[in-house]
């Protein structure tokens, strides 16, 4: 049976991956996205998630056209990289802003709907980064880490109503992002991974909709690392 889910973030790279999966599998998908198009085949939904009005309104658009959200996977999120004595402020609490707090208000209003129907899928994109730290990430790597509590908390807190929540934590992979890296730069990271390769967005959109199928019922406050090895033992 067709499941409504959502993907914050699911305009490109590994949401859309991760949207276009569910999707394939029959489910009805909704993505937020905050800028350009949305992509084909799943409803878009424009939402800056800093912004408590937009997610209530995001909220409400993916109600009204697929019902109330019963798969969420929060992958929305952004990186403003700094050595610590250069970063500012605003570098820092935009980050927490978007990647943990964001995180927070989508959770939080998916939430009511599972609470009702006494059930739910919860999957938090987290990062390598945020298990085994990186320099100049001292933001990014703060937040990701920061939705391994929160999973783990909602794990305690939503467990007796059949709401499971569980964190993906990705390691290199090829989108956009780093193939605008210099070969270099590609090359040095490769060195890092036991594996030899980045990941594809698939890979992780295939664990992604493991976490939320009938065969994952009792997997609930894992991290699973979807990393080539890089950041084992962390």
């Amino acid at each position: 049976m067709s499941r409504s889910v959502l993907v914050t973030g699911g305009n490109r790279g590994i949401g859309l991956a991760i949207a276009r999966a569910f999707a394939d599998g029959g489910d009805n998908v909704a993505v937020t996205y905050r800028s350009g198009e949305p992509p084909e085949g799943v409803l878009g939904v424009k939402c800056d998630i800093t912004d408590p009005e937009q997610v209530e309104q995001a909220y409400k658009e993916v109600e009204d056209k697929q019902g109330p959200v019963e798969v969420l996977v929060a992958n929305a999120g952004i990186t403003r990289d700094q050595l610590l004595l250069r970063m500012s402020e605003e570098d820092f609490t935009s980050v927490l802003d978007t990647n943990l707090t964001g995180t927070f208000r989508v959770v939080k209003r998916a939430s009511r709907g599972m609470l009702r129907a006494r059930r739910g899928r919860i999957v938090l994109i987290s990062s390598v980064v945020g298990l085994m730290g990186q320099a100049g990430q001292a933001n990014y790597a703060a937040s990701k880490a920061g939705l391994v509590g929160f999973a783990r908390s909602l794990s305690r807190e939503l467990g007796s109503r059949s709401i499971t929540c569980n964190v993906v934590a990705p390691g290199f992979v090829d989108t956009d992002m780093t193939r605008a890296l210099s070969d270099e730069q590609r090359e040095e990271i490769v060195k890092q991974v036991p594996l030899g390769r980045y990941a594809q967005a698939e890979e992780i959109a295939s664990s992604v909709r493991f976490l939320a199928s009938d065969e994952a019922a009792y997997i609930t406050g894992a991290v699973i690392p979807v990393d080539g090895g890089l950041g084992m033992g962390h």
